[in-house]
């Protein structure tokens, strides 16, 4: 499968707002939206993130747009993140787009977070070459309680 990164079309916004309601997906990723079916705020999300100065792709398997992926914040605290449509988990996808993002942006440190019981992102973020250097309780709207969640770092 080709997996390649490309900048966000309008196009995709539709797709990224379906595939960030599926129930199953929200549980495993937790840190989401308050109400990510709110799609005035999706829109506005979007519409301020695509002005900034982070860095956003969408991502295609084999011409499909089956996700996105990014680095946000201010230097020096930035952060990755990324989003896979389930249909697609299991199949390297993330990792391969995270490892074209990190090539892309070369700065570094960057930061990731994911809920600790969510092994497939872990096992991704620490492909990518990412470290656990915390751990952290906070908030999850998908999930409606407070959980643990691991901080990694990728110094090099």
């Amino acid at each position: 499968m080709q997996v390649v990164l490309r900048p966000v079309h309008d196009s995709d916004l539709p797709v990224f707002y379906r595939q960030m309601n599926d129930p199953e997906s929200l549980r495993m990723a937790a840190f989401t939206p308050k109400d990510p079916a709110d799609r005035d705020a999706f829109d506005a999300h979007w519409r301020k993130i695509r002005t900034s100065r982070d860095v956003l792709r969408t991502i295609l398997a084999d011409g499909d747009v089956v996700g996105s992926t990014a680095v946000y914040g201010e230097p020096g605290e930035r952060e990755v993140t990324y989003w896979v449509d389930r249909a697609y988990w299991g199949r390297g996808i993330a990792t391969a787009a995270l490892r074209a993002l990190l090539t892309e942006v070369p700065e570094r440190p960057l930061y990731a977070r994911a809920a600790a019981d969510n092994p497939g992102s872990l096992r991704v973020l620490e492909k990518c070459g990412f470290r656990e250097t915390a751990r952290a309780r906070g908030y999850a709207h998908a999930r409606g309680e407070e959980i643990e969640e691991v901080v990694l770092s990728l110094k090099d």
